[in-house]
């Protein structure tokens, strides 16, 4: 998958700020089930936004690269304890890039 450019993440930016967090990471952090959802749900929407808890000791932006590596997405952004993905959808392509 190639790299995200600037102007396509600030387009995936903008679709995530009117989504709510489909996913919650707490204090068990990744399990293979979390990885397994986000991994569907990315095939069935492209973007996902995910909630870290604050009881997850973990470092954000670790967190999200390991996430993004196991479903195979993209980091879109790491805002407060907000982390959005991006993966193009094999099946139903919805969100066309600039």
């Amino acid at each position: 998958m190639t790299e995200l450019t600037s102007k396509q993440r600030s387009y995936l930016m903008k679709l995530a700020a009117t989504q709510t967090p489909l996913f919650q990471i707490g204090k068990s952090g990744l399990t293979p089930e979390l990885v397994t959802a986000v991994g569907e749900a990315l095939e069935a929407r492209e973007l996902v936004k995910i909630n870290v808890l604050k009881n997850c000791f973990d470092d954000l932006r670790n967190v999200a690269d390991a996430l993004a590596g196991r479903s195979r997405s993209q980091v879109v952004t790491v805002i407060g304890r907000k982390i959005v993905l991006y993966r193009p959808s094999k099946t139903k392509k919805v969100i066309e890039l600039p």
